[in-house]
């Protein structure tokens, strides 16, 4: 069968669930964007700029598992780096392909616009072999070989992959042989590996399992839960990971990070002399400044591409793989453990200025089963990630990349990855002001996100870091309530809410639930100081950490 290039590789994404394609249009990519845009089984979001799409990107591969997008050559692309590298740190899989100049202005070394004006068409490709785990050069010889293995590699790696699409060769018709199918690699045999672990278990005094992002990039959390039950191990998250075990299950402890951990977890987790570490890093932001007390030797580590047992080390296996195999495992643990505490705090309401700490006391009623809930990284993930959800809730920041102003675009992903479900944002204004763009874009797509903007005049993580009255952590004030009408949002598609106290906020979540069918956009005032206990505490390790 007879197909443009351009067709077989969307034929191919659209065949691993991808049905919205995110970018910006440019001459390098217009006429492969017809083949995406002619499609009934496909849609195109076109974005306002390359950061954005990139994070929406993100954002929706996190949903559905995988996502696409398009830019055009150099600017586009480079524009879209911070949010690919974004992806590959929290391994999330985006395939990201960009529309360059035709293989005969290459040839001939052409400067042309885009270009660095030195005749050469490499450079920015070089760049993305960083920050994607596979990258290819598309041409009609290789498009059939070359497709498969980028995209069975993001799906393998769940990371990003880089696709040179040269704007000619994506109009070639070639005969389509056989179209693209994903296999999954072959398993591995860990047996030798799950033995270990057994051994070690049946020795153990005080076992322990610390979950982290990649049982949410893999998908593993059932299994992750199955292992549990079974062998009645208890289960601290990292703050890097949240979401990646169901928080309402008996066996689970709470949030662990460090020092600044809950009394009770911190002295559990500190003297564990087995610990599973599964799917997590021990990242400075995770552990409050690397301030984890359990000795590193007691620690087995299984991460994808990394298993470590004693001096065993293994930087091939599958972390799938494990954890199928720690299904086999014989062993019940019989341990004393603090159980996670379900506290229905009642909240004083009142007309005094709100805080940071009755804000997320309200927010965790608020909260609903369904709900994906976005925090950004400021005093909303610091805030947010202490918050208990239940095992239908996804959880979403960017604590390791940590790159503010991506939650409003991911939001953008995320619910036009899954539109039945209400999206909550939690943002702060300083972060808002990075991305703001991306809001017309939702408002374009008629899609209900609840939006609460935190307006404490400034970059709130970095005060507590240094310089917390220093005028390089101020931003100019915005008059936020207007910038739904600003992105042209009509009056009648969305509420606006100003909150400045406990009983403004209560009064606010009252209105959205009774409203769930419009936009709902929330400014909460704060001052400039506050802050949640976990930032303060991390703020000082960061400091100290940076000397």
């Amino acid at each position: 069968m007879q197909k443009r290039v351009g067709q077989y590789l969307m034929d191919a994404i659209r065949s691993v669930g991808v049905d919205k394609v995110f970018g910006v249009p440019g001459d390098f990519n217009l006429t492969f964007l017809d083949d995406i845009i002619n499609r009934e089984d496909m849609e195109w979001i076109g974005n306002t700029n390359e950061l954005n799409a990139s994070y929406a990107a993100d954002g929706y591969a996190r949903i559905k598992g995988i996502s696409a997008m398009v830019t055009t050559f150099g600017v586009g692309e480079l524009s879209a780096v911070n949010g690919i590298a974004g992806a590959y740190a929290e391994r999330v899989p985006v395939i990201a392909i960009t529309g360059a100049p035709t293989r005969e202005v290459e040839r001939a070394g052409k400067y042309v616009h885009h270009s660095l004006g030195e005749g050469t068409f490499d450079d920015y490709r070089k760049m993305y072999k960083h920050i994607t785990t596979a990258q290819g050069y598309i041409t009609p010889e290789n498009a059939q070989t070359e497709i498969p293995r980028l995209i069975n590699a993001a799906i393998n790696e769940k990371r990003p992959v880089h696709i040179h699409l040269p704007i000619d060769v994506a109009a070639v018709d070639i005969e389509v042989e056989t179209p693209y199918q994903y296999t999954a690699p072959a398993k591995q045999d860990v047996d030798s590996y799950i033995e270990i672990i057994e051994n070690k278990l049946k020795n153990a005094k005080q076992p322990l399992i610390i979950a982290g992002h990649e049982i949410n990039s893999f998908a593993l959390h059932d299994k992750l839960e199955q292992f549990v039950n079974q062998t009645h191990i208890p289960v601290a998250q990292l703050s890097l990971g949240k979401g990646a075990f169901n928080e309402e299950n008996l066996y689970y402890m709470g949030i662990y990070d460090g020092k600044i951990a809950d009394e009770q977890i911190k002295a559990y987790v500190d003297q564990s002399d087995v610990i599973l570490n599964i799917g997590a890093k021990l990242t400075d932001s995770a552990t409050a400044g690397f301030s984890y007390g359990f000795n590193l030797e007691n620690v087995i580590m299984m991460n994808h591409h990394y298993f470590k047992v004693d001096e065993l080390r293994d930087e091939e296996v599958k972390l799938v793989d494990l954890l199928d195999s720690l299904l086999n495992i014989d062993y019940t643990a019989d341990v004393n453990y603090p159980r996670y505490q379900v506290t229905n705090e009642t909240v004083e309401l009142s007309d005094e200025p709100l805080k940071q700490s009755t804000y997320f006391k309200l927010m965790q009623q608020f909260i609903q089963p369904q709900d994906v809930i976005l925090a950004e990284q400021g005093t909303s993930f610091f805030g947010a990630y202490d918050l208990l959800f239940s095992k239908d809730n996804t959880f979403i920041g960017q604590p390791l990349w940590g790159s503010i102003g991506y939650t409003l675009p991911a939001t953008l992903g995320t619910q036009i990855a899954d539109k039945q479900r209400r999206n909550v944002l939690l943002i702060g204004d300083g972060s808002l002001q990075l991305t703001v763009q991306a809001l017309s874009t939702i408002i374009r797509e008629a899609l209900k996100p609840v939006i609460f903007v935190i307006n404490n005049d400034g970059y709130t993580v970095e005060r507590k870091i240094h310089g917390e009255t220093a005028p390089y952590n101020d931003i100019k004030m915005w008059n936020y309530k207007q910038l739904p009408f600003v992105f042209g949002m009509k009056e009648t598609d969305v509420q606006i809410h100003d909150v400045t106290t406990s009983n403004t906020l209560a009064t606010a979540l009252d209105e959205i639930n009774q409203n769930p069918n419009i936009m709902h956009f929330v400014e909460v005032h704060m001052d400039v100081h506050d802050a949640p206990e976990k930032l303060d505490a991390i703020g000082k390790a960061f400091a100290q950490q940076n000397g």
